[in-house]
C-alpha cells in the first residue's frame, strides 16, 4: 500500500488539507495518507525544511511526501520532484529541500512540466496530487517532468564560521510547540570546530557555557523537590535531531514562558558560539 504524507502551512480551520486528502482518495482509494504537519508558519521555508528533514526517514522507503509551502508557480518558483534516499518529495523549488539535500545527494530531480494540461489556482491540490498519485501507481518521473541537476538553495542553511575558526554565527530556524528555539548549528558541525575548547553561547542578552545532554540535567536532584526552582530556567541542549536548541525547562508559553517569549528569540535571530582560549 502506497503512503503519501502531507506537510503544509494550511492550518486546520480551512478546507485545504481536507480537499487534498479527498482528491488523493478519489484517485487512489487504497492509499494511506499521513499528516506530518499543517501548522508550519505561513510561507516559512526553514520551518518546513526542518520538519521534513526530521520526519521523512521514519517512513518506509518509497513513501511520497507532498510539501505544500509557498507552492504558487511562477518563473522563479517552479515545481519539482526529488527522489532521495528512496523517498519522493513533491514541492516547489524554493529551497525547501536544501537541508535534506545538503546531507544526502538526490538520486534524481525533475522539474514538473504537466501544467499545460492542468488549469489551476491551487497547485498542491491539482498538480502535486496528480504527480504523487502517478508515482504511487509506479509511474516514472520522466513522464511528469524533465531532469534538472540542481535545486534552489535556502538562505542561512549553513552557519557562518570566521577565519580564525573560533566563532560560529548561526540562526534560529524553528520554534517548537513548547517555544524552544532550534538553530541551524548541528552537533557534528559544532564538535568539529570546538576541538575540546570551552565556549560561550550568546543569544540576545543571554549567555550559556554548558550544553546539557537532556533537559532534566539542569535539575539538582539532591535538593528536595519542594525547594527546587528549576521551571522557567534557560538551558541549551543538542535536541533529538542533533541541532543546538535553546530551551526553557518545562516551558509553557502560557504559564512559565518559553525561550521564544522570555528571551525574545524569533525566526532567523542570531545565535553566536565563541570558542575560548584555555
Amino acid at each position: 500500500m502506497a503512503i503519501i504524507t502531507l506537510t503544509t502551512d494550511f492550518g486546520e480551520k480551512d478546507h485545504f488539507a481536507g480537499a487534498i486528502k479527498g482528491a488523493i482518495y478519489s484517485e487512489l482509494p487504497n492509499v494511506r495518507i499521513v499528516d506530518i504537519s499543517h501548522s508550519v508558519s505561513p510561507f516559512s521555508i526553514p520551518e518546513a525544511a526542518y520538519i521534513i528533514q526530521n520526519a521523512y526517514s521514519s517512513f518506509p522507503k518509497g513513501t511520497i511526501h507532498i510539501i505544500g509551502i509557498d507552492s504558487e508557480i511562477n518563473r522563479e518558483n517552479k515545481h519539482i520532484v526529488i527522489k532521495l534516499d528512496d523517498h519522493y518529495f513533491v514541492c516547489a523549488n524554493n529551497g525547501i529541500m536544501s537541508m535534506v539535500c545538503a546531507e544526502i545527494a538526490p538520486e534524481k530531480i525533475v522539474e514538473i512540466n504537466i501544467h499545460d494540461k492542468i488549469e489551476t489556482s491551487f497547485p498542491v491540490l491539482d498538480v502535486f496530487v496528480k504527480v504523487a498519485c502517478h508515482i504511487a501507481r509506479g509511474g516514472t518521473l520522466e513522464v511528469i517532468g524533465v531532469p534538472i541537476q540542481e535545486i534552489k538553495p535556502i538562505k542561512n542553511i549553513i552557519p557562518f564560521v570566521n577565519a580564525e575558526k573560533n566563532q560560529i554565527i548561526g540562526n534560529v530556524i524553528y520554534s517548537d510547540n513548547y517555544g524552544n528555539v532550534v538553530t541551524n548549528i548541528k552537533r557534528k558541525f559544532f564538535e568539529e570546530l570546538q576541538k575540546g575548547r570551552h565556549f560561550e553561547i550568546s543569544a540576545r542578552n543571554y549567555k550559556f557555557k554548558t550544553i546539557f545532554s537532556k533537559y532534566s540535567d539542569i535539575v539538582n536532584f539532591e535538593i528536595d523537590e519542594d525547594k527546587r526552582n528549576d521551571e522557567g530556567r534557560g538551558l541549551v541542549v543538542f535536541n533529538s535531531s542533533n541541532y543546538l536548541e535553546i530551551a526553557i525547562y518545562k516551558s509553557n508559553c502560557t504559564t512559565v514562558g518559553s525561550a521564544s517569549t522570555l528571551m525574545g528569540l524569533t525566526m532567523m535571530d542570531t545565535v553566536t558560539v565563541n570558542f575560548l582560549k584555555e
